[in-house]
């Protein structure tokens, strides 16, 4: 049976593409990514169609005027948003839960949409660690840094003040998988 949307947020870097990844492993046909869109360039590895759909400033801003999103927002000079088609082919088409990796931003407006999913925020262990693992990374200029950890401190205190149906803080993988795995499995109210 397909279940909730399940909205899945948190400030980059706090494990939740890893956690995602383990879930779908896991469980391959009961759970579907919806796609999400940006005008960003791909990262090593990431594949048009698979990691996102990847698109041009000018096709983005036609399918915001046609509103073909449920939400959007531009991050770091980049557009990203979640398609009325991505969710619907995921429980229609594929007949899975549909799970969303979706920003603060987001949030809010899925909120405001009659979609009723639950939310889950994915938070780090402290602000200092966040730092830390971006700066691992090596793909943050000092700027893309600091907006990104300025956007983490801004999501996890919406987090913190009732955003979200729960909060998990990924300070041990797979302590925050097994917590991911009972809240999604969770009997739904």
């Amino acid at each position: 049976m397909v279940g909730r949307p399940i909205v899945i947020s948190g400030p980059s870097g706090t494990g939740k593409s890893t956690l995602l990844k383990k879930l779908f492993a896991e469980y391959p046909s009961t759970f579907g990514f919806s796609i999400s869109n940006t005008t960003r360039a791909p990262r090593a590895g990431e594949k048009d169609g698979v990691d996102y759909n990847f698109s041009t400033v000018e096709e983005f801003k036609k399918m915001i005027d046609e509103n073909k999103f449920i939400e959007w927002a531009q991050f770091s000079g980049n557009y990203y948003g979640t398609s009325f088609k991505g969710v619907s082919d995921v429980s229609e088409k594929l007949k899975r839960t549909c799970i969303l990796d979706i920003d603060m931003q987001g949030v809010k407006l899925i909120k405001k949409s009659d979609m009723n999913p639950r939310y889950l925020f994915i938070a780090p262990p402290s602000i200092e660690e966040l730092r830390t693992r971006l700066e691992g990374r090596g793909t943050e200029t000092s700027e893309s840094l600091e907006k990104r950890i300025s956007a983490a401190s801004a999501e996890l205190e919406y987090a913190k003040n009732g955003g979200h149906d729960k909060i998990i803080v990924n300070d041990d993988l797979e302590k925050a998988y097994k917590e991911l795995k009972e809240f999604i499995f969770a009997e739904e109210v």
